[in-house]
């Protein structure tokens, strides 16, 4: 069978992280979305997306496919019934798909198909405060996918540690005097990952591969450290995707930050308002702001976006593709994407210039910056421009 993972009707309400990358590319636990999905498959998979991300991220049609929501993670029981689906038959969630069995060419009409029904409860991610809010669930859940089976490197001398069978160390991966916790859930250290003496961090945890926590770290539950990226200083329930780095210390709390950012040394972040209201947080979907229902939400930063040293954000700020943010005082609780400035105002990150830093950033992990890259970010900064209209004015 051929799997083929579609964005689905969260795409517009996970920006700014789907802009520059299908729903399927967004990491949830230690996992992406798609990683998860080809685990329990056994097979690989392909993608349905926004046509100016089609390049990079292409569909392969086959003479039968299973089409599948990408902003529902795979359980059990969901990939038992996503397996067994057949010709004209498809899995809904309310009024949603989540699944449907599709012959090359094709045309889909519901109407038609026989909707099987289910009884267990869906995991899936609406929006992208869900990245954290849900991140210790998909934590646990990948813990038990990847270790099933398999034997932990053993823990350093030099480690102290509480409920040890709850933590596991792959291959290839260092630690020297630090502080383990998993009583409240697993700490799963990923291959050729390096946590430095001094740091304490509490479960659930996952610091992936080739990932760096500095010394002295604090990291509480809820927290995912992507592929090398480097993080210091305190963090709580955040998401901190490939290549990024937060290496120093301040606070980073109930945030996500996406592929290739930096965090200045002490910006901090506000993740409860003063008055203990629900935070609200930008939509682009609506143009406005969105109540969350979370007391706790800190920031949202996408793709390539970094800021300068001693950075305060405030609760509930949005922050877009290729932003550079810096200076003394709060800047906006939303930041267009390739905006340059803080709370003195900003001006327009030219295309140019935000290449030219992109290119020494992922040179520096040897990693190209491709001219898909380029028509992607390109295609960003041409639909974002229409929020960027009062720097010109």
């Amino acid at each position: 069978m051929n799997y083929i993972l579609f964005d689905g009707a969260s795409r517009e309400a996970l920006l700014p992280f789907t802009y520059t990358k299908p729903v399927a590319e967004l990491r949830i636990g230690i996992l992406t979305i798609r990683e998860k999905w080809e685990m329990f498959l056994g097979s690989t998979t392909s993608t349905i997306t926004e046509e100016y991300l089609s390049e990079k991220f292409p569909m392969v049609e086959l003479e039968d496919n299973v089409m599948i929501n990408a902003s529902f993670i795979p359980t059990e029981n969901l990939v038992r019934m996503v397996k067994n689906l057949e010709v004209d038959q498809a899995i809904f969630h309310k009024d949603e798909p989540i699944a449907f069995y599709v012959k090359e060419n094709q045309e889909v009409n519901f109407d038609d198909y026989d909707v099987i029904s289910y009884d267990f409860e869906v995991f899936n991610v609406n929006n992208t405060w869900d990245l954290f809010a849900k991140n210790e669930r998909a934590i646990t859940e990948d813990f038990e996918l990847l270790t099933k089976d398999k034997i932990s490197q053993p823990i350093p001398d030099s480690v102290q540690c509480l409920a040890k069978e709850n933590i596991f160390i792959e291959e290839g991966a260092t630690i020297f005097a630090a502080t383990l916790n998993a009583t409240n859930g697993p700490i799963y250290i990923g291959k050729n990952a390096e946590i430095m003496e001094g740091s304490l961090i509490r479960g659930p945890f996952a610091l992936c591969d080739n990932g760096v926590v500095k010394m002295g770290a604090k990291i509480y539950g809820g927290t995912t450290i992507g592929p090398y990226s480097k993080v210091g200083g305190e963090v709580s329930n955040s998401v901190i995707s490939g290549y990024s780095n937060k290496g120093h210390d301040g606070f980073l709390g109930n945030s996500v930050i996406g592929e290739w950012c930096n965090l200045g040394a002490d910006t901090n972040t506000s993740n409860l308002k003063n008055n203990y209201a629900s935070v609200r947080l930008w939509s682009y979907e609506t143009e406005g702001f969105a109540k969350t229902g979370l007391q706790f939400c800190g920031l949202m930063m996408g793709d390539h976006s970094k800021c300068g040293i001693n950075t305060m954000f405030n609760t509930g700020t949005v922050i877009g593709v290729n932003a550079n943010v810096f200076g003394s005082g709060f800047p906006r609780n939303f930041v267009p994407s390739y905006s340059w400035g803080g709370s003195n105002g900003f001006v327009t990150y030219l295309t140019k210039k935000a290449f030219e830093v992109a290119k020494v950033v992922m040179a520096r992990r040897k990693i190209e910056f491709t001219e898909e890259d380029a028509k992607i970010l390109e295609h960003v900064f041409d639909i974002t421009a229409s929020w960027r209209k009062s720097y010109d004015s």
